[in-house]
């Protein structure tokens, strides 16, 4: 057998040979594929690819809607990422938002709905990729002509701004953002189904919630379906709604689905009954003067609610019954002061029959001895009080009194990360300064008081709330030690503030 000599080529032809011979077999399916290049622009690998997902090549090209783009994301994302084309120039114009963007195929790829956009785009192209993919129609593989696509958008959270930094996240993954532009770059990420970025951004908000941000981030986690935003949302606003937002106007803001959600949690952090009650008022106010731009004093909101005729309570009117559920939400039977109950009949607020029924309740319990008998449920119905642990305190104490008992409630800082809290039942005469704890208030002589309670403690921690609980213990309260003090709830956080929360009610005895 004589071996012919090799046919000559001249130096194009030899180039063309080297291009093809770029082209190598991957496993043993014999897919074929270009390694240096964009994966779509091959006319021979896109009908293997599609019989490797199950996809016909046909209704592909005519509906793009029909292909598993996250599959074929993962597909280019592995061979292209961070690669751009071999002479820079871009491979796609985006017209969007009156602006024309020039991307490349592998950053283009991240996003889902550019992508579709893209195939929908290579579909409408000029030939037919099927005849394009006859035996022996195999051509040298020249670069892609750029395309031209276009994007509607219609959502108003989008400017033109966050788009841009939207498309630069495409090709730096730790591009800086802000808090003022995360909404803005978020309805970018959620149209353009760029996830990475959308995580991204929802991390970011999570983090960045403060009383300006708390409002649109959870309308945005609810827009955009996005329950860990919403939870994160309502889990902060549970811990700072008395102590932060009852002092800023941006109380006025809160959504009332979010607040009625929030007042009904058992995790909700209030100083006192009184003091929640003093932030629900405040927001009501709120809604009713909308023109106000500062945080009024107490004595000026009192007045105004004072100032509606006598006739029905402001609850009873109409528009007071659409708030019903939100005040339904307190417990009134946890305030006991004679002056904070007289301040509730001045202005007015509540039906008449609600304070009657709280007035009734403190007789009965003061006549068994503390004894709350229309109590039963400690998670929903407790007497509650709290303290704020900031990073200035060692030592953290209040004094509280109810139906002639009276208890210290206090926070210990032990070392930079360990903290213990507690109750602990006082004499009245050993009250640093009786008069302002025992005024308006009776004094039980017993000698033990059932009681039953939980210590909470709460802390964020890298973006994560940490919880603490002595869980429900019932325990006979004396004088003397070691009968006068509760169970110490020991923590151990880096946390700062600590929201220690005591709830507590006196069982029958």
């Amino acid at each position: 057998i004589k071996m012919l000599n090799p046919v000559s080529r001249s130096a194009s032809q030899e180039e063309q040979h080297k291009a093809r011979l770029e082209r190598r077999i991957v496993g043993s399916t014999n897919r074929w594929r270009l390694p240096q290049e964009p994966f779509f622009g091959d006319l021979l690998a896109l009908p293997q690819m599609c019989q490797a997902l199950g996809i016909d090549i046909e209704e592909t090209l005519k509906n793009p809607e029909r292909l598993r783009i996250p599959k074929i994301q993962k597909i280019f994302t592995e061979n292209l990422k961070d690669k751009a084309s071999q002479n820079g120039e871009a491979d796609v114009t985006l017209e969007c938002l009156g602006f024309k963007w020039e991307l490349h195929q592998p950053q283009l790829f991240q996003s889902e709905t550019l992508t579709k956009l893209y195939l929908a785009a290579l579909g409408r192209g000029g030939s037919s990729p099927r005849r394009a993919l006859l035996p022996g129609k195999v051509q040298e593989r020249n670069r892609v002509k750029r395309m031209i696509i276009s994007l509607k958008i219609n959502d108003p959270a989008v400017t033109r701004a966050a788009f841009a930094t939207a498309l630069k996240n495409l090709y730096l993954k730790d591009e800086e953002m802000n808090v003022e532009e995360v909404l803005g770059v978020l309805a970018s990420a959620h149209v353009l189904q760029f996830s990475r970025l959308f995580k991204r951004c929802v991390v970011t908000m999570m983090n960045g919630l403060k009383p300006s941000t708390i409002k649109n981030f959870y309308l945005a986690g609810h827009r955009y379906k996005e329950e860990q935003l919403t939870t994160a949302c309502e889990k902060w606003l549970e811990m700072n709604l008395v102590p932060l937002m009852a002092t800023q106007i941006h109380l006025r803001h809160i959504p009332q689905e979010l607040l009625q959600k929030v007042l009904r949690s058992p995790r909700l952090f209030t100083f006192s009954e009184f003091h929640l009650l003093k932030t629900l008022l405040m927001w009501a106010y709120l809604q009713l003067n909308s023109k106000i731009q500062a945080i009024p004093i107490h004595e000026t909101m009192l007045t105004f609610f004072n100032s509606f005729p006598k006739k029905c309570c402001f609850l009873d009117r109409d528009i007071g019954q659409s708030w019903l559920p939100l005040f339904l939400c307190l417990r009134l039977h946890s305030i006991t002061s004679g002056r904070d109950l007289e301040e509730l009949r001045h202005i007015n607020f509540f039906p008449e029959s609600w304070l009657i029924r709280v007035t009734a309740n403190h007789y009965h319990a003061l006549e068994s001895g503390g004894d709350m008998a229309h109590l039963k449920d400690l998670t929903t119905q407790a007497v509650r009080f709290g303290l704020l642990f900031d990073q200035e305190n060692t030592t953290h104490s209040k004094m509280i009194s109810i139906y002639g008992f009276f208890f210290e409630i206090k926070g210990i800082k032990h070392d930079t990360t360990s903290y213990s809290f507690y109750m602990q039942r006082i004499r009245h005469t050993d009250l640093d300064s009786p008069s302002t704890i025992c005024e308006h208030s009776a004094v039980s002589l017993k000698s033990e008081r059932l009681v039953k309670y939980e210590i909470r403690a709460q802390a964020l921690v890298e973006g994560r709330w940490q919880e603490f609980s002595t869980n429900q213990i019932t325990q006979k309260f004396g004088f003397v030690q070691p009968c006068c003090r509760s169970h110490a709830l020991k923590i151990q956080t880096v946390g700062i503030p600590i929201y220690a929360s005591f709830a507590f009610i006196f069982p029958l005895s």
